[in-house]
């Protein structure tokens, strides 16, 4: 693995191409670069001019006296593969690579110039970011090789001299929306470690640089801007390092809405697009997604202060000296999905002795701009947090008047300190820069958006369940060695496509509860078989080459008696004939009715970077109509499949509704673990599964797997 540190961390950088006018890039570069109080060596390297902002300009990166540790490549190109060798030569260890113009581009001509970086960076064992790349900043050595606006000629230091913890770091595969989360956090006196700008992702992509950065400990947030994972065995192992460590992860995904690359033969496939696999490795590592650049940046914020102490669940007091603010901040919480309750008595009692006749106490806490100016936003809060049935306060100010907090600075400071519970100001007025600085200084984030400030309080409640809950988390265990190998035998006997009767036998043979049902060769074998059960009889034509039977007319339900079932065994071989006349059929399966129960799908389909995901919705119109699902990657333990059942947004109606009783919800996780331990077994013989219907019983009473097809990989 190249030395990510040498390029974040060297003692002195070569800029290749530099350029003494400030308008165009490649100056700009080292406007930017020299306008910083980088302790180590700038050297320009230009064959067009003897000096560059004041600094002696070598031909070649080859001519610099004592070496250099990182070049940054800002050249045309085509120059810039034998400019990459020539630091290699020279013992360089880094290089960032501003230049467009590779595999971004129409064509192979780019392609191949960006495969020759890879080589080049290979051979010499170079660590290489980009190209099209926007280049870098880290905040923390005042380093900045970037041409970005962002950091040109900075009116402020890069980090806030005070904080000594939670800083964050930025890496994207986009420059410019790389330095856009700086930009806009910056103001807010948040501290960034450093911005990452990683373009084409030649040789080393975001997960590198999140690796990296976890290892070295100076970094407690993550903000990523993410197109694609380039290699995604890299991306579950850096992803549990993050949340052991308590780091969390804030990503933006684009590209969320892209339909699958691939036509899907099973139903969950189909409802599976491209984003899925992504967003259920996001959920099982507590990643969480932001939709906007400032609403990043205020998610942030909150995991920056208040990390080591994130709320215990999701109650939270607000208090503000404006009722009509109150209100409004309580609905938004409420639609954040957190939860307002009236304070407890002895939290009241203590806030009832400073307010006016016209306060409340209850939540949201109305202190009237008297209790402001007599006790503080500080105090308030305080006692609003006292209350035991609460796990963080949400204050609301007015953050214009900077004389306000100059006066409750040092109670501010005290209560940052003394609080166990995280505690948000948000600010319905813009605030002065000083107050800013002020609330900074004490520990607290300031917002000014009441959606992202309630939101940011959920997530950060959120993310302490989903660690907790994953580090308690026993170890999945794989199948059973004998279901195995009896499930491997009937899957490596069978074709590309396993219908039914296949399927049940797999799946069975696993250990998995599904009833394989008999298979009638003629109408004679299918009434003996009928006549065997106690119930009515469902018939289902079998064949690999008719994968929607109910639309080939070849299943016929609820029969009962030898007449009825040998009539419908002719109708159905007719029916499947007529619908697809060149099937091969393998015959005709028998089965008792199910009994009724609530429908669900369940399946298996294969994330073309992340492996098997297991999907469950709710049947009918739940799928059909309102898309009703939720997946996670493969193999699922218990806890994690009844988490995944509870993002259903039918999820209720197992419960039992309207006088329904309730569904055996500890049969469908029973089953929905096996499935999923099923698909991690066999990950490179499966490519679909699909379990449609399956009817969960009343409580006690198990679940049915009405239908079943298994979809092999090719090859598999």
């Amino acid at each position: 693995m190249p030395d990510i540190k040498a390029l974040l961390w060297p003692d002195s950088v070569a800029v290749v191409g530099a350029s003494p006018d400030a308008e165009i890039l490649r100056g700009r570069i080292m406007k930017v670069i020299t306008s910083h109080p980088f302790k180590g060596e700038v050297h320009p390297v230009s064959r067009s001019h003897e000096q560059v902002f004041g600094r002696k300009a070598y031909a070649s990166v080859g001519e610099i006296p004592g070496g250099v540790d990182m070049a940054v490549l800002i050249i045309p190109a085509e120059f810039v593969p034998g400019a990459l060798e020539e630091c290699g030569e020279a013992g360089i260890k880094a290089a960032q690579i501003i230049t467009s113009g590779f595999a971004e581009e129409a064509g192979a001509a780019g392609d191949e110039m960006q495969q020759r970086v890879r080589e080049i960076a290979e051979r010499y064992d170079m660590t290489v970011c980009g190209p099209n790349a926007e280049g870098f900043a880290n905040m923390l050595a005042d380093l900045c090789p970037t041409f970005s606006p962002a950091v040109d000629e900075p009116d402020m230091p890069l980090v806030p001299e005070w904080r000594r913890s939670g800083h964050i770091g930025v890496i994207a595969q986009s420059g410019g929306v790389g330095f856009s989360f700086y930009d806009r956090g910056r103001p807010k006196e948040l501290p960034f470690s450093y911005v990452v700008t990683t373009g084409n992702e030649a040789c080393l992509e975001i997960v590198d640089f999140i690796d990296h950065m976890l290892d070295e400990d100076r970094t407690d947030v993550f903000i990523a801007f993410l197109e694609d994972v380039k290699d995604p065995a890299k991306f579950a192992p850096v992803a549990e390092k993050a949340l052991r460590a308590g780091k969390p992860i804030i990503v933006t995904k684009i590209g969320r809405s892209a339909a699958g690359e691939r036509a899907a033969l099973s139903h969950t496939a189909a409802l599976t697009g491209s984003y899925a696999g992504y967003r259920a490795m996001f959920e099982r590592y507590g990643i969480i997604e932001g939709y906007d650049i400032e609403e990043i940046v205020d998610i942030a914020a909150g995991f920056s202060f208040w990390r080591d102490k994130l709320p215990r669940g999701r109650r939270v007091a607000i208090t503000t000296g404006s009722g009509g603010a109150g209100g409004w901040m309580a609905d938004l919480c409420i639609d954040a999905g957190l939860e307002v309750p009236e304070l407890d008595p002895a939290a009241r009692a203590r806030i009832d002795e400073h307010l006016p006749p016209y306060g409340t106490s209850q939540n949201p806490v109305d202190g009237t701009a008297q209790i402001v100016r007599v006790v503080g936003y500080a105090a308030l809060a305080e006692m609003a947090g006292s209350a035991e049935n609460v796990d963080a306060v949400v204050a609301i100010c007015s953050a214009r008047n900077t004389a306000t907090f100059e006066r409750d600075r040092e109670n501010l400071v005290r209560v940052a300190t003394e609080t166990d519970k995280p505690i948000v100001f948000c600010s319905y007025t813009m605030p002065r820069p000083r107050t800013t600085e002020i609330m900074s200084r004490a520990g607290f984030p300031l917002y000014t958006n009441f959606r992202n400030c309630a939101r940011a309080v959920r997530l950060m409640a959120d993310y302490r369940v989903r660690r907790e809950a994953y580090l308690a988390a026993p170890r999945i265990e794989s199948g059973a060695a004998k279901g195995r190998k009896a499930a491997a035998k009937h899957l490596a006997a069978a074709g590309k496509v396993l219908p039914e009767h296949q399927a049940r036998q797999v799946l069975a043979a696993y250990g998995l509860p599904v009833e394989v049902g008999r298979l009638a060769a003629d109408a004679d074998a299918a009434a003996d078989i009928a006549a065997k059960f106690d119930r009515p009889v469902v018939l289902k034509v079998q064949s690999a080459d008719i994968l929607h039977k109910t639309e080939a007319g070849a299943v016929a339900l609820n029969l009962e008696g030898e007449e009825e079932v040998r009539a419908a065994h002719g109708e159905l071989l007719a029916s499947a004939k007529a619908y697809a006349p060149d099937a091969d059929i393998d015959g005709v399966l028998v089965q008792a009715m199910a009994r009724s129960g609530q429908e669900v799908i369940l399946g298996i389909s294969r994330d073309k970077a992340f492996g098997p995901m297991l999907t469950v919705g709710l049947g009918g119109i739940h799928v059909e109509v309102l898309g009703d699902v939720a997946t996670a990657p493969a193999p699922l333990a218990e806890a994690e499949a009844r988490a995944l059942l509870a993002r259903l947004k039918g999820a209720k109606l197992l419960d039992g509704v309207r006088g329904a009783a309730p569904a055996d919800t500890s049969a469908l996780v029973e089953l929905m673990v096996g499935l999923s331990r099923f698909a991690a077994d066999f990950t490179q013989e499966v490519a679909e599964i699909d379990l449609n219907p399956v009817l969960v019983h009343e409580e006690g009473e198990g679940v049915t797997v009405a239908d079943a097809l298994i979809v092999k990989r090719s090859g598999g």
